[in-house]
């Protein structure tokens, strides 16, 4: 999967990415659908191995234009985890409280504690995307926050989370297909608003936005991949997989138990 992984010092131009992609499954559908499925069994066991011996962090970011699938993404990837040892935060539109404060004091709170994963459905990214897209800033300051957000995850990353950046990067066709399905469902619908479409509008923009943040903040200590996202199927398949690795890699194993249960006979 390392295709999908942003090396440092990266320009990232997203046209050289292609959403449709499934090289990494050449039994197609049906094979990925099996693979993801066995990810999400893994998955679990090593969520309870990380809730148990209570001395790693995963923090899991998720970012995408608008029906990039992040909902599904949770849905189905963690699909089984122990509800006890995953969070999930989603950071829309600030509230007067954040806007008093800087804006990485309404994101720590939320970040993984020993043991955990948390998710972010959205993330302090968006003050480096939406912000700049819409100017609610000067470029002086969203320009400044690449560098904050570096040092922050750095902090994670040296306090022992590890961290995991996902940009599902779809196709503008794919973007319309998914909005029309919205629009005509009615147990959809009510995920659709006529911003979604003023959002739309400004598409390039979204991509410049993105292209520098991922150019910018791909780091060793928080990676971003760029997983292709059309088709839902390969897309669970990609970050499955990469979770699954990246736990693998922290060699977790149970902790013995409090007491000496030698001799102890339950009756």
């Amino acid at each position: 999967m390392d295709q999908y992984r942003i090396a440092p010092g990266t320009t990232v131009h997203l046209a050289d990415h292609d959403p449709a992609d499934e090289s990494w499954c050449p039994d197609g559908k049906d094979g990925a659908r099996s693979a993801a499925k066995k990810a999400t069994r893994r998955l679990e066991e090593l969520q309870e191995l990380l809730y148990a011996q209570g001395r790693h962090r995963l923090l899991v970011v998720l970012q995408a234009m608008d029906t990039g699938g992040k909902d599904g993404v949770i849905r189905r990837v963690f699909e089984g985890v122990n509800p006890l040892g995953v969070k999930v935060a989603s950071f829309k539109k600030p509230s007067p409280a954040d806007l008093a404060h800087d804006y990485l004091w309404r994101i720590h709170p939320h970040v993984p504690g020993n043991g955990e994963i948390a998710i972010f459905n959205r993330s302090h990214y968006e003050d480096v995307l939406v912000v700049r897209v819409h100017s609610l800033v000067p470029p002086e300051r969203w320009e400044r926050r690449y560098d904050h957000i570096n040092a922050f995850e750095r902090l994670l990353a040296d306090e022992g989370t590890t961290i995991l950046k996902f940009f599902l990067h779809i196709s503008r066709d794919e973007q319309a297909a998914r909005l029309r399905s919205r629009l005509e469902d009615p147990a959809k619908q009510w995920k659709f608003a006529k911003g979604d479409l003023e959002e739309r509008a400004l598409w390039d923009d979204y991509v410049t936005a993105y292209e520098a943040a991922l150019s910018r903040t791909s780091t060793a200590a928080a990676p971003w991949h760029v997983v292709p996202a059309d088709k839902k199927w390969y897309r669970d398949f990609v970050i499955g997989r990469i979770l699954v690795d990246a736990l693998e890699s922290l060699q977790m194993s149970f902790p013995p138990p409090a007491d000496d249960l030698a001799g102890i006979v339950v009756e």
